[in-house]
């Protein structure tokens, strides 16, 4: 698996195939977060296929957000959000960030365990409905 710089339109293209993410953001959305802030696309790919991405950008000159990321059902167990969240940070590091803030959800039971597991720490939850696994879980990695 290797992994690219990818582009706004690519994430877009690929967030339609990713079940879990059914409402997805506006073009608008992302011209907002990204135009005027130092970000990084990334476009994991596995046997020439595009199979995973992720999205982060900068909060200030110390902060990088992880926004949004996914990896297609078909790819999914084959280590392709460890290797883009490992390349995210080595990137975000070498920029001169040094922490990573990434939200989650509790109806993301994998993905909360894999950023545990590499050491991001729970720093906070906002209630976002009546609903328990739509609850944002906060977490952030010192790099």
């Amino acid at each position: 698996m290797n992994w690219r710089e990818g582009t706004i339109d690519e994430v877009m293209a690929l967030v339609a195939q990713v079940p879990e993410l059914d409402t997805p953001y506006p073009r608008e959305e992302y011209d907002k977060r990204l135009g005027g802030a130092a970000h990084l696309i990334q476009i994991a790919e596995l046997e020439g296929k595009a199979a995973g991405f992720k999205v982060g950008y900068a909060l200030n000159e110390q902060e990088f957000y992880s926004w949004l990321g996914a990896v297609l059902p078909q790819f999914r167990g084959q280590g392709v959000a460890k290797t883009l969240l490992r390349a995210q940070e080595e990137w975000a590091q070498t920029q001169g960030y040094g922490l990573i803030k990434v939200k989650s959800r509790n109806r993301y039971p994998e993905m909360l365990r894999m950023l545990l597991g590499k050491g991001y720490h729970l720093v906070d939850m906002q209630k976002a409905s009546d609903t328990p696994l739509d609850y944002r879980i906060l977490l952030e990695k010192s790099l």
